[in-house]
């Protein structure tokens, strides 16, 4: 028989904020990377291509760290389910912001020819290695120590990690690209972001190392032996409708945050400095929401929140492309936080219902395996899709309007063949009045 292992609710706000704040530092060192990729990588490494080959193969580098995801999610869910959460959040922590200090350092294709890329190839694969595993790590920490009537508000904290990961990364980017001029935010401005990772991967690895492993893990006295083997024979079908529901979330949030900054300045001549403004006003929206959005998904459930973030989706993709064609910074905001809007509404919820949708004796790998999954459908090839319909394209890039309305459309059937997993309040028992 287990001995249930009370976690005091006010040690819930700083576990929290230790979890938001170890995703905000390991997605910093993800998003860096896409908004080096969109505005520097390709004429560095790839200066025998075109503008928008080069384009396309920074954009390739970008989209291996989500082929890397899932095995990372594999490799450190197994961790995560034999030796517990805690570890995992150490180990991932050192592997990306390692790896994202390297790439600062890795000299140009002018300097070391084709090895350039190669490198940089190599280390993208250990980024998406790293963050595959943060996310499970930080979210089951967070979920199996907070009560069941408010596991979505808690376990929504790490989700706003990565806006605030993301605002950090552009907002070094805008802040060099403001203080250097062109010819020096090239030649070294942009490594400095990369540099800073490894302060940032110190700072979080001393928060992180007061946390105290998850009780539920530690209920848990019958491990199973290989936890990938125990998800694919038992939760196979489980695995691949998360994946194929959470697609659409990467896609519209790559496509908004990644691809749009490449099309904004090369395609309609935006600047750079305008266009990170207007993605950052948006993702400061979405950030502030997440805690919101998920309070809803404790009252009114997780599935009717991914639901209706999904159809937003469906109905917003091809009014956003128009708005992003007019080139008009007000527009170019609205159509941006018109899609986080439909976004946060489904992924606040994401980090409860993962975890809730698996067994606790696998639930590592299951729920890290899928969410990284659907990064390789949703996230890994929409910046190159895009960027290759837009250029066949008019100039409003219909072709990637359509193209994310498909995703979303898969995403909502996914959505709706999965089960409702939000806990069922138990009745108080009858008390019956006492007699005198």
């Amino acid at each position: 028989m287990h001995r249930v292992r009370a976690v005091s609710t006010p040690s819930m706000p700083r576990l929290a904020a230790a979890s938001l704040a170890g995703t905000a530092i390991e997605f910093y060192d993800f998003f860096v990377y896409g908004t080096a990729a969109a505005l520097v990588l390709g004429p560095l490494f790839f200066p025998t291509f075109s503008p928008v080959a080069g384009t396309l193969a920074a954009f390739g580098t970008f989209g291996v760290g989500f082929v890397a995801r899932p095995l990372g999610s594999v490799v450190f869910g197994h961790l995560g389910d034999r030796r517990g959460r805690r570890p995992v959040l150490v180990l991932s922590l050192l592997l990306t912001g390692a790896s994202t200090v390297a790439v600062g350092c890795v000299p140009s294709y002018g300097t070391i020819g084709v090895a350039a890329p190669v490198l940089l190839l190599l280390l993208r694969f250990l980024q998406g290695l790293g963050v595959g595993g943060e996310w499970g790590g930080a979210v089951l920490l967070t979920a199996e120590h907070a009560p069941a009537r408010r596991r979505a508000l808690w376990s929504s904290f790490p989700q706003v990690g990565p806006a605030f990961g993301f605002l950090l990364a552009n907002g070094m980017v805008l802040a060099l690209s403001a203080a250097l001029s062109d010819e020096q935010f090239a030649r070294w401005g942009w490594r400095v972001p990369f540099w800073a990772a490894g302060a940032l991967a110190l700072a979080g690895l001393w928060l992180r190392s007061s946390l105290t492993e998850s009780p539920r893990f530690l209920e848990i006295d019958d491990h199973a032996r290989v936890p990938l083997v125990e998800v694919v024979r038992h939760h196979g079908r489980l695995v691949l409708l998360t994946a194929g529901a959470l697609a659409v979330g990467y896609a519209v949030f790559y496509t908004v945050t990644t691809w749009s900054l490449a099309y904004a300045t090369e395609r309609l001549g935006v600047s750079r400095t305008v266009m990170l403004l207007c993605v950052m006003g948006a993702v400061v929206v979405q950030g502030a929401l997440t805690p919101l959005a998920a309070l809803f998904g404790d009252r009114y459930g997780r599935r009717p929140m991914c639901l209706t973030g999904c159809a937003a989706c469906v109905l917003w993709m091809l009014p956003m492309v128009a708005l992003l064609a007019t080139g008009e910074p007000l527009l170019m905001f609205l159509a941006i936080l018109g899609a986080l809007l439909a976004f946060v509404i489904m992924f606040a919820v994401i980090a409860a219902y993962l975890p809730e949708l698996y067994e606790p004796r696998v639930r590592c790998t299951g729920a890290a395996v899928g969410y990284n999954l659907g990064g390789v459908l949703g996230g890994a090839l929409t910046p190159i899709v895009a960027t290759a319909l837009a250029e066949r394209g008019g100039r409003v890039p219909w072709g990637v309007g359509v193209y994310l309305t498909g995703i979303a459309l898969v995403s909502l059937v996914c959505f709706a063949l999965l089960p409702e997993t939000r806990p069922v309040p138990v009745p108080a028992p009858a008390v019956e009045p006492v007699r005198g």
